[in-house]
């Protein structure tokens, strides 16, 4: 199985390079419109495939999880977020799901943070070396 994934993942990544690249050029702004045409595209081809795949078994657990874990994992977290978000809304976990999301965004942006923070600071300790 790590194999798919492997082979997923790494078409998922050069799709979402060419992509993002590909709409940021030609949006030529300051919004990052790559990145969200990646994620709202991710969330919409992992919506369908895990709904397809899990409801009609139309696919082998290995096609699965190429298409899902690897490609859509390479191509974008963002959409596995989205999916786990939605299923819990689904299932009535209305709490949780806000939760989920709150912290899951909220802390990625402390962390974000702190790792500028920690960038800095290994930049000036290596130009004080």
């Amino acid at each position: 199985m790590i194999w798919y994934v492997a082979a997923g993942g790494a078409f998922g990544s050069v799709a979402r390079y060419l992509l993002s690249t590909l709409v940021q050029e030609r949006a030529a702004g300051a919004f990052p419109m790559g990145t969200f045409v990646v994620n709202v595209t991710g969330a919409l081809l992992l919506g369908v495939l895990l709904r397809y795949s899990l409801d009609a078994s139309a696919f082998s657990p290995e096609v699965r999880v190429l298409l899902t874990t690897g490609f859509c994992g390479g191509y974008t977290t963002f959409s596995t977020f989205s999916y786990e978000t939605a299923r819990l809304i689904e299932t009535g976990d209305h709490r949780r799901a806000v939760a989920y999301i709150v912290l899951s965004v909220g802390i990625s942006l402390a962390a974000m943070f702190a790792g500028f923070a920690a960038a800095r600071a290994l930049i000036a300790w290596r130009q004080g070396a």
